[in-house]
């Protein structure tokens, strides 16, 4: 532990010192003003969601309170202020490339396609499209959704995933496009469609606010591979190295293991994808 912790103190001060000799865009603007707008999901439970008390809490959100203060330290500023920005699944990406905001937290998967208008981080999760039923209802997989329907929230990675899947089993499936999980679980209880899918993890979050957890079930099919990371405006290398930076620290000290714990330890350790996430994140100096 004490190698790791040298070897982060150590890249703390190679990039503070790296970061000193000039920085430029978004970081600077961050510096000059002590002021880092992040955007949050508020309905991305566990990961970036509004609590019974009102606060912003979550998975990614500790993450981001962790990048923050790094950046800070990084940029040997005192007092930098977090000014919390509440975003949809339909306007995370357009707060990004506003301007609204510097940095989104929440659960947003890299793609290709989004690559072209925002940039993202090093990973920091890695989840796969699952589908969740009423545990009465005798489908066990998506192959047994012929004939039936199946909602979705409309532009996300997990629409184009059922579609593909739809497609390869040739199954006659309804798909139904939602505006957000809320709407999508009202649906399912309410009989009005056979399913959900959505990210696994985030069925799980989903659950819990249904009006009883027990009757429902996630199936065991994975339909996608979903590389979470934090969202950054294009063109913005210094701050996509300081948000890394903090990453690789937070990665390499093991403190993300004790945030995974506080948020999925229910539920089990991380699995070897994850593992291998922050491996890989852990970037040297």
């Amino acid at each position: 532990m004490l190698r790791i912790t040298t070897f982060a103190i150590t890249a703390l001060i190679c990039a503070s010192a790296a970061l000193a000799q000039g920085i430029d865009g978004r970081l600077k603007k961050i510096a000059d003003t002590k002021t880092i707008n992040v955007a949050y999901r508020t309905d991305a439970t566990p990961f970036s969601f509004v609590d019974d008390s009102k606060q912003t809490v979550g998975f990614s959100v500790d993450l981001c309170k962790r990048v923050v203060n790094s950046i800070e330290r990084q940029l040997n500023i005192q007092g930098l202020k977090a000014n919390w920005v509440p975003v949809t699944v339909q306007t995370r990406f357009d707060a990004i490339t506003k301007g609204q905001a510097d940095i989104e937290c929440g659960s947003s998967t890299v793609t290709l396609s989004r690559l072209k208008s925002v940039d993202f981080s090093s990973y920091i999760f890695v989840e796969s499209t699952g589908v969740l039923v009423m545990a009465d209802s005798n489908i066990r997989s998506l192959s047994d959704m012929s004939g039936k329907k199946i909602a979705v929230i409309g532009g996300t990675t997990n629409e184009r995933a059922v579609n593909e899947q739809i497609k390869r089993r040739q199954l006659n499936t309804t798909v139904v496009k939602v505006k957000n999980s809320d709407e999508a679980l009202a649906m399912l209880e309410g009989g009005k469609v056979d399913a959900y899918a959505s990210d696994k993890m985030l069925l799980v979050g989903t659950a819990t606010r249904a009006k009883d957890p027990k009757k429902l079930a996630l199936l065991p099919d994975e339909l996608s591979f979903e590389p979470y990371a934090i969202t950054l405006p294009r063109n913005e290398a210094s701050l996509r190295l300081a948000v890394n930076t903090a990453l690789a620290q937070l990665y390499s000290s093991g403190e993300v293991i004790e945030i995974f714990n506080r948020w999925f330890g229910g539920l089990g350790s991380p699995s070897m994808l994850v593992r291998a996430v922050y491996v890989f994140g852990s970037i040297p100096d």
